[in-house]
């Protein structure tokens, strides 16, 4: 084939999107695999995501300087930046952008001409980046860690601990994608166990406060914390309320466990951290975002914090603790 026509096949693959980009450069040697990484987050918060993602990637024979180069991005919590960032990482010329979290809708929507994987809590069909599961959108695919019935699950596991209680508060953040379908499917749940639920919507730190001043005042039982960005952003304050009025809480992700509260059910968050290696893989390999289905989580954890339960007063039962992956003490 002479040079002029194979040049115009790759522009061609190009445009349908299905050229791999593990390409060989003019000496000979295999081109690294340039990836974009935005964060809404800061350095600090994205560091177990990006330490996984690189653990994922060296198993798939990517590794860093040779076969690997990551562009890092960070908004510092300012999601406005998004665009720039983007545009930063078009002007390098990367081959696949990798978010998370609160980023994830800024990237996939703002960007559909470069392939893109994430990894997020909310909720993909609510959110308008996916038709279902099995259909995403926007040139993006990747992994939701939202399971609506996680968080009744999360109840059942405090009934158990504290078959007593009966009034539990409810922190929630109303404009987290999907949050309106985990709400109905955990008052479902509470409405089994003959628990009264309150909810209280925190969207920003100002909400977050006065619902803590309400809560302040008519002390419950227990306190549940759906998952999302905001609450891990603010679990140590949130905690510390808690333990101070001696209420135990219940939550999704370990790193709330590790900094207090009394248990934590739901995703082991390096795994899904990991899994997106997978994804960045196939698009490398010319796969097509759209022909990837979106996955939730396999692997889930139970973790509990026995010195919070201590501090309570609270003696976790046998059975609860034997199902236990972990143990802080």
């Amino acid at each position: 084939m002479r040079r002029r026509e194979f040049i115009a096949g790759l522009g061609g693959a190009a445009v349908t999107g299905r050229l791999a980009v593990r390409a060989v450069s003019a000496q000979g040697a295999p081109r690294p695999a340039h990836i974009g990484f935005i964060s809404g987050a800061d350095p600090a918060a994205a560091i177990d995501f990006l330490t996984a993602l690189r653990d994922g990637l060296s198993m798939r024979g990517y590794v860093e300087p040779g076969t690997l180069k990551i562009e890092q991005l960070f908004s510092s919590y300012d999601l406005e930046r998004i665009p720039m960032l983007l545009e930063q990482l078009e002007r390098q010329h990367v081959n696949v952008i990798v978010t998370h979290a609160a980023a994830t809708d800024s990237v996939v929507k703002g960007r559909r001409t470069i392939p893109a994987i994430y990894e997020f809590s909310a909720d993909p069909i609510t959110l308008g980046i996916a038709k279902d599961l099995a259909h995403p959108l926007y040139n993006a695919t990747g992994i939701t860690l939202m399971s609506v019935e996680m968080n009744g699950k999360r109840l059942e596991l405090l009934h158990e601990i504290m078959p007593r209680a009966r009034r539990v508060a409810v922190l929630a953040n109303p404009l987290h994608p999907g949050v309106q379908r985990e709400r109905a499917d955990f008052e479902a749940k509470a409405r089994q166990l003959g628990i009264d639920v309150s909810f209280f919507p925190t969207p920003n730190r100002a909400e977050l406060d006065r619902a803590l001043g309400v809560i302040a005042t008519d002390v419950p039982d227990a306190l549940v914390v759906f998952s999302d960005a905001f609450v891990v952003e603010n679990r140590g304050d949130i905690i510390n309320f808690a333990m101070s009025r001696r209420v135990p809480v219940v939550s999704g992700w370990a790193v709330m466990a590790d900094s207090g509260a009394l248990c934590t059910y739901g995703p082991r968050l390096v795994e899904s951290y990991r899994r997106v290696a997978y994804y960045v893989d196939r698009v490398l390999n010319g796969a097509m975002p759209a022909e990837l289905p979106i996955e939730q989580p396999t692997i889930f954890e139970l973790v509990i914090n026995l010195n919070s339960a201590k501090t309570l007063g609270l003696t976790i039962p046998p059975l609860v603790l034997v199902r236990a992956d972990k143990t802080i003490e």
